[in-house]
């Protein structure tokens, strides 16, 4: 199994996208990027921390690409907002790619060239691209999120319309 680690925005809506990915074995929601040891929730919601809300995705390449998944983090963000995705603002939303290896960091900004190019967006994408750091995975009230609070406020206004979206585009790539 291979790994990616993607920041784009809240986790609890990068999780629901990326749990029903087809060749996708595993999600975790975390924190990564930041200076605190041993970071909480609280800890990081004023963005003091350093720490970017990301997904640790445990993937299979033979059924999914580093590529495909990396277009599907793009087209289920919003990459061109910095610090911010919707009404969620600080640093600890920012959109960030961390990279595992030297071939991830090219992909990442191979990627990144090829939608400005194609001017996919209306406007620069500001997603970094990081070496992985300390991951250190979220309370457990925070994992599986969207499936186990669908009637949440913020699940059915934020992460249902984000969904229908990705099945929209992917829908041949959903589990």
């Amino acid at each position: 199994m291979e790994q990616a680690i993607f920041g784009g925005g809240c986790f609890w809506c990068t999780e629901a996208v990326f749990q029903n990915l087809k060749g996708v074995t595993k999600v975790v929601s975390g924190y990564m990027g930041g200076h605190t040891k041993n970071p909480t929730y609280k800890d990081i919601c004023n963005g003091d921390t350093g720490h970017a809300e990301i997904i640790q995705i445990e993937y299979d390449e033979n059924e999914i690409s580093f590529e495909e998944l990396m277009l599907v983090f793009f087209k289920t963000h919003d990459p061109t907002t910095l610090n911010r995705q919707g009404n969620d603002a600080g640093t600890q939303y920012r959109s960030v790619i961390f990279y595992d290896t030297q071939e991830q960091k090219a992909a990442a900004e191979s990627m990144i060239d090829k939608l400005e190019k194609d001017m996919v967006f209306d406007r620069p994408i500001v997603t970094e691209i990081t070496p992985i750091s300390e991951f250190y995975a979220a309370e457990d009230y925070h994992q599986n999120y969207y499936n186990n609070n669908p009637d949440q406020g913020y699940c059915a206004y934020v992460i249902q319309p984000k969904l229908a979206k990705f099945t929209k585009e992917f829908g041949s790539k959903i589990k």
